[in-house]
C-alpha cells in the first residue's frame, strides 16, 4: 500500500506531465500556425506588389500620399521653421510662407469680396484660389505701402492670372517677375521654382513693384521701370492699361456696379520727373469718359511688347 506522500508525489509528477504535454502542444501548434499567418502574409505582399506594378496611377497616388504624410511629419517635427523663419526674417515679406494657395470666400470683407467675385467673371479663374490673391494683396498692401488694386491690377495686365505664365525673355507667374534677375528674393520661400507659387510670386512681385516706384519717383515712371522701358520714351502704354485696370477695380472695391465686360479707358500716361515724387498709393479717381478705349485686358497682356527688365538687375 503506497503511503499518502508517495500518492501526492505521484500526481504531482503526472500533473507537471500533463501541463507540459499540453504547453508543448499549444507551443507547436502556435508554430505551425505562425508559420502559415507568415506564408499568406508574404503571399499577399508579392501579390499587392505585383498589382502596383501593373497600376501606374494607383501607385502614384499612394506614393504621393506616402509623400505627403512624410512631409507634414517633418513640418510637425521641425515647428515649420525651415522657410517660416526666413520669410519672417525679411523685412519687406508679408510674414511666414502659407503654403495655402486657396481661401474661403466668405472669410472676405466687403470690398474685398466685390473685387474678388469681378476678377472672377472677368477672367474666368475659380473663386478661391483668386480669393486667397486678393486677401494676400490686401495684407501685402498694408504692409509694404502699395495699393492693393494696383497689385491685382498689375497681375490682370501681365498674366491675366495665370500662375504659370512665362513670357519669352524669362518673366514667370501672376506678375511676372524676372525670376533670373530677382532669385535672391525667392530664397525666403524656398527657391526660384516659387516664381509659380501664386503667393510667393505674388509678394516677390510687390518687393520688385516697390523698388520700381522708389526709382521712377512715382507711379507712373516705377510702372515703366517694372516693365523694363524705364530707359526708353515709350513703354507701348503699359503703364495707362495698368491705372487704368487700377481705377475700374477700386470702382469695384467701392461698391459701385462694374459690368465684368467692359473695356478700361486708357489716358496718356506722362512719366513722372524723378525730381517730383508722388504717393504710392493713387487716390481714387474715376476713369475719364473723354479718353478713346482700347483692348480688352486679356489681349494687352498678349500684345504688349516684352522687354527685358535689364535695368532692375543693376
Amino acid at each position: 500500500m503506497l503511503q499518502p506522500q508517495a500518492v501526492v508525489r505521484n500526481a504531482l509528477t503526472t500533473g507537471r506531465e500533463s501541463v507540459t504535454v499540453f504547453l508543448t502542444d499549444v507551443g507547436h501548434g502556435l508554430l505551425d500556425v505562425s508559420h502559415s499567418m507568415l506564408a499568406m502574409v508574404g503571399l499577399a505582399v508579392v501579390a499587392g506588389a505585383l498589382f502596383m506594378g501593373s497600376q501606374d496611377d494607383l501607385r502614384d497616388t499612394l506614393e504621393a500620399r506616402a509623400w505627403g504624410w512624410l512631409e507634414a511629419r517633418h513640418l510637425a517635427r521641425s515647428g515649420g521653421e525651415d522657410l517660416a523663419a526666413e520669410a519672417e526674417n525679411e523685412p519687406t515679406a508679408a510674414g511666414p510662407v502659407n503654403t495655402s494657395s486657396t481661401a474661403d470666400p466668405a472669410d472676405l470683407t466687403r470690398a474685398q469680396a466685390n473685387v474678388a467675385r469681378w476678377i472672377v467673371r472677368r477672367y474666368h479663374v475659380a473663386p478661391e484660389p483668386v480669393a486667397r490673391l486678393v486677401q494676400e494683396s490686401w495684407t501685402v498692401g498694408q504692409r509694404t505701402g502699395i495699393d492693393p488694386t494696383l497689385i491685382l491690377s498689375v497681375m490682370a495686365i501681365e498674366s491675366s492670372f495665370n500662375p504659370f505664365a512665362q513670357s519669352p525673355v524669362g518673366a514667370q507667374g501672376l506678375m511676372q517677375v524676372m525670376t533670373k534677375i530677382h532669385s535672391d528674393k525667392y530664397d525666403p520661400y524656398g527657391g526660384h521654382l516659387a516664381a509659380f507659387d501664386p503667393v510667393s510670386n505674388l509678394r516677390v512681385g510687390v518687393l520688385v513693384l516697390k523698388e520700381c516706384i522708389a526709382k521712377g519717383g512715382g507711379l507712373a515712371s516705377g510702372l515703366r521701370y517694372y516693365v523694363g522701358a524705364g530707359a526708353a520714351d515709350d513703354d507701348g502704354g503699359y503703364a495707362a492699361k495698368v491705372i487704368a485696370e487700377q481705377d475700374l477695380l477700386k470702382r469695384v472695391a467701392a461698391g459701385q456696379n462694374v459690368p465684368p465686360t467692359v473695356v478700361p479707358i486708357i489716358a496718356n500716361v506722362a512719366p513722372t520727373p524723378a525730381a517730383t515724387p508722388v504717393p504710392v498709393v493713387a487716390p481714387a479717381a474715376a476713369a475719364s469718359e473723354s479718353t478713346a478705349h482700347a483692348a480688352a485686358p486679356e489681349q494687352d497682356a498678349q500684345a504688349r511688347p516684352e522687354r527685358e527688365r535689364v535695368a532692375l538687375a543693376h
